[in-house]
Parts: C-alpha cells; structure tokens; sequence
C-alpha cells in the first residue's frame, strides 16, 4: 500500500469540489499542499452537464431583491429549508457571479453589455444567469483555467478510485482508494476532508445522471458515522428526454418553450395559471404525470409514455443562440430537429435534495471534515429544490468550506496512521477473490427498476414498503457477488460492484426515509398521505448508519424568517 500525504484533501473535482480548491489555495497564497481526488479525469465532472443557469439577485435595480430570493427558494422548498441557510446563500451568491466574470467566464450578454439573465421555475425575478445552454460546462472550465495558477502545490489523483472515508477518533485519517492508472492500492492522508462527490441519481433507471453517480460519497460517510439528511426527497426534473433521460434544460420553458399534452392543449393552465410552465418542479412534473396517467400523453418506449416540449415558435435565431446544446443533442440522439417538431420528454431522476448532513459553513459532525454541493445537506433546498440554485450552491459553499478547511489546516497536525486501513483492503481483496454466484450488474439493474417502480413523482406506502423489501433481498444477495476481473489496473468490474454496494445503502436510506414520512412535501408526494403535515413533519429526517439499517431520528428546521403558509401559484 503506497501513502500520500497532504494538507487538505478534496474528494471529487466538479464545481463544488474545484472552488473549494481554489478558494483553500488564494486563502493560504498557494502554501497549502491541496490533494483533488476524483474517479474521472477532472473535467468529466457530472457539473458539466448543467445547462440552463447560476440563480444570483444581479438587477436591485428592476425589481429583484436578496428576499425575494430568499422567499422563493423557501416557499419552493415546501417550508423545509432552513432560512437562515437560505438568508446567507442569497447574500453571498451575487459575488460568485462576479468571481466567474472576472476570471473570464464568457457569460450570455444583453445588448448593452449586462450579464443577460432568464426565467426559471418558481423564481418571481429573471435571475438565471447563465451561458447560452452550457452554463456548467463553462463555469468548470473557468474555474478549472483559475486554478492552473496554483498548479505548484495541487496535486491531482485523476481515475482514483476511493472505497472508504477513514475516520478515527472523531477525526478523518485518510482515504483507502485504488489508483485504476496503475493498479495500486493507495492510502492518501491529510489534515483535513472537503467531500464533494455529487449525488446519487443512478439509483434510478430514468435519470438525467452520468453513469458514474452513484453516490459513493454519500455511502462512504454514512458508513464512516456520518448521519444522512433529508434523502426521502428526489427532484424529479419535468423535462427528461425519451429515451435516454438526458436533461433538456428548464431554460428551455425560461425561454418560452411550452407543454403541450396529446391533445395539443397547453395543460399547465389547468395546475399553476400564474406561473405556468415556470411552476417549481415539483409541481410540473406531478402535473405531467397526471396529463399522461389520465391518457392525454403519446405512447412510448418500454412503457415511458411522454408529452412534448414544444420550442418551435421561438424561432430558428433565438434556439440556435440561447439552446445550441439542446438542438445538437435531439439531433444526435434521437434525429429530431426542436426548431422543426416538438421534443418528447417526461418527469426524470434529476436531484438529490438530502445528503450529508452539515451546519451553515458546511462543517459536518467531524471535527476535519466538511462537505459542499449535492452531496452535502446545509438544508438550502428542503423538500424541492429551484432551478439555477444548485450550480449557486456548489459555488457559494464550495468557496465556504475551501476557506474554512484551509483555515483549520494552518493550525492543525494529520491524525495518525489510521489503524482500519488494512481492514477496508482486505474486504478489497475477499471481492476480487470471491466465488460467489451473484452477477452484481443483475442486481444494479434490478435496483434501478425498483427505485423507479417505488419512489418515483407519485408514491404510496405499499409501493415503498415492497420497494424496501426488495432492496433488502438485493442487499441479501450483494453478499454473494463474485467478480470476473481479479487485477486491480482498470478493473471496471470490480468498480462497479463496489459502487452497486453504495447504491444499495443510498436506496435503502431514501426509500425508508421516505415510507416514514407520512405527509406530501415538495418532491415527496404520496398518494395515501396527500396533504403536508407541519405539526408532525416540519423537521429534517436524519439517517444513521447500523449494521442492521438506517436508524432514522429528526432534527428541527430553522424557521426565523417566514412561517409555513399554502403553496401556491
């Protein structure tokens, strides 16, 4: 086993994982020894793939203001995010937009030079900023340019695998990870952890995911005593294209693209009149879900029947500069032109609201360890999370947790030698050496069918409860996987198997999480408990690890600005 050791240890390299570097190098005038590990090659980041936009409060001026902001994303939440959380996220994000500018980010532009800015669902206020289609992508590539100018003490682990967080003594020891480039088994220490692994949404079969989400940070911490925050709530993005899932971005209904269901009618009327198809997503998605259950959508593939997105009478100019990404991806994958025909699309596995549980600076239950973007829950989303508020988080916490990190680094010794790295290899090694007869790709793909089955837009106890039993039969069956690949470089086999284990535990946190909570709130909607129930649930579910399953306790939601009312819109 070869050891590394460094300064500050970052685990995973998108948005929230690249700011938090670069602000822990300005911090510390690149003394700081940084450590970025990441299973891909750093820009595969999933960050890349969002699309429509960065929710900052840009234009005082017009109309907008921090509590509208503030307001929208609390009452988009369905009353469940903490508001002091949401108070400090739209103060700080308006400076992160001008962080990105000055580092060059080619932002959209209105015609007199402003940063340009678009609707999205449930804001009241334009205030996507965004870059053209490929607003992920390029805010990425900015910040991944920045920190190229730190290059002297980062030191990147591209395609490490990592099979455990370490945590000894209430402190983190280190990271056990397999190093797929030259097939060895390595330990990488440091004084202190940033987790920013991202979600889990391939636990669902329809999803908007890159393959490689999987939740691994999400299950490494839970294991390691983490507790796990709100995962009962999965966003479910209205617009998924049929039938690969893949994102058609919401700035396509914030340009004026329309929902048309089988009878060519413009159905959002009928579920939120004010805000149409710019409703929160929550709510769209339910609404399509009605359209198509009640036989108004068109039949697709595999029994995922659709309705349209219609984007034809925005024009040929405005999709080709404001949705270039969207055109070339219908085209390349399914041969429809958007200018031309309306795109096939349905509610999809998009977000993961919950997560690592963490306070208001990120810092999680451990004393070196702190978490940012969507594997973390600071509780800025509650129960639905608005559009253009995840690429913002990524940004404001992943700048939070890279200065804060830092500052702990300045003053602080590594733990020692952690004394359980053997013990994660040799479970390593029983894998590889494993006879089992279990096809562990079978389980994963059984897993996928019964989130989808289980916990998709509309759930109900029954369904959840044969869900869970299900995952519990699959993680039975884990227990008897074997692998075909017994080397260690590249070994793609023994990847997945572990990640089909992450997933298991992530489904099974979620699925009990949300089968506990009787009531609908934001993504949640169950059709046996179809009213939110603020006298029992107006509380953050909390998940801990046991050798027998989730033990799930609450804690309190912060509620200081605005008390619960209807939601409406």
């Amino acid at each position: 086993m070869e050891v590394y050791n460094h300064d500050l240890v970052i685990l995973g390299t998108g948005l929230a994982g690249l700011r938090a570097a670069l602000e822990a190098a300005q911090q510390s005038k690149g003394e700081l020894d940084i450590a970025l590990v990441s299973k891909l090659q750093l820009m595969r980041a999933h960050s890349v793939a969002a699309e429509g936009g960065t929710a900052a409060v840009m234009r005082q001026d017009e109309g907008d203001s921090y509590e509208l902001h503030a307001w929208d994303t609390v009452k988009g939440s369905d009353f469940l995010a903490d508001q002091n959380v949401v108070d400090f996220f739209v103060h700080e994000m308006p400076g992160e937009i001008l962080h990105l500018d000055h580092w060059g980010i080619p932002w959209s532009r209105m015609e007199d030079g402003r940063i340009a800015q678009r609707p999205f669902g449930g804001h009241t206020f334009p205030r996507a900023v965004f870059a053209a289609d490929k607003t992920g992508f390029l805010e990425m590539q900015t910040l991944y340019d920045t920190l190229m100018k730190h290059t002297k003490n980062i030191n990147r682990y591209d395609e490490g695998f990592v099979t455990s967080i370490l945590i000894e003594n209430n402190r983190f020891a280190g990271l056990t990870m397999i190093d797929m480039i030259h097939g060895r088994q390595v330990l990488i220490r440091g004084k202190a952890l940033i987790i920013a692994t991202g979600g889990a949404g391939q636990i669902f079969g329809f999803t908007t995911y890159s393959e490689t989400v999987t939740g691994d940070g999400l299950a490494m911490s839970y294991r390691a005593g983490l507790p796990l925050k709100d995962m009962e709530f999965i966003q479910f993005h209205p617009t998924g294209l049929i039938p690969s899932g893949i994102l058609m971005t919401e700035a396509c209904r914030g340009e004026g693209g329309t929902l048309l269901n089988s009878n060519g009618e413009r159905f959002m009327g009928n579920y939120a009149p004010s805000k149409m198809e710019l409703a929160p997503r929550d709510m769209v998605s339910r609404s399509e879900m009605t359209e198509i259950e009640a036989g108004r959508g068109f039949p697709g593939p595999e029994g995922l029947d659709y309705i349209h997105l219609d984007l034809r009478h925005l024009g040929r100019e405005r999709i080709l500069e404001r949705l270039p990404l969207i055109r070339e991806v219908t085209i390349k994958h399914i041969g429809l032109d958007p200018i031309e025909k309306p795109i096939p699309i349905r509610p999809v596995a998009h977000y993961t609201m919950g997560g690592v549980h963490t306070d208001i600076k990120g810092h999680t239950s451990i004393e070196n360890v702190w978490a940012a973007g969507e594997v973390a829950c600071v509780s800025l989303h509650g129960a639905n999370r608005l559009g253009a508020n995840s690429t913002a988080e990524c940004l404001v916490w992943g700048r939070v947790v890279g200065e804060e990190a830092a500052r702990y680094c300045a003053n602080a010794s590594a733990a020692e030698m952690p004394k359980t790295a053997g013990q994660e290899w040799a479970k390593i090694e029983a894998l590889i050496q494993s006879k089992g007869t279990e096809d562990h790709y079978q389980i994963r793909k059984e897993l996928r069918k019964n989130l989808d089955a289980s916990m998709g837009v509309f759930r109900t106890g029954e369904q959840m409860q044969a869900g869970l039993d299900k995952i519990r039969e699959l993680k039975e069956r884990y227990k008897y996987i074997s692998l075909k690949d017994k080397s260690l470089r590249y070994n793609t086999d023994l990847e997945r198997a572990i990640e089909t284990g992450f997933m298991i535990d992530v489904a099974e946190v979620a699925i009990l999480g949300a089968l506990t909570r009787t009531e609908s709130r934001g993504g949640h909607a169950r059709r046996d408990y179809k009213v939110r129930d603020d006298d029992n649930w107006l509380k953050h579910t909390m998940a801990h690890f046991t050798s027998g399953g989730p033990r799930l306790d609450y804690s309190p939601v912060d509620i200081s600005m605005w008390k619960p009312v209807e939601r409406k819109y």
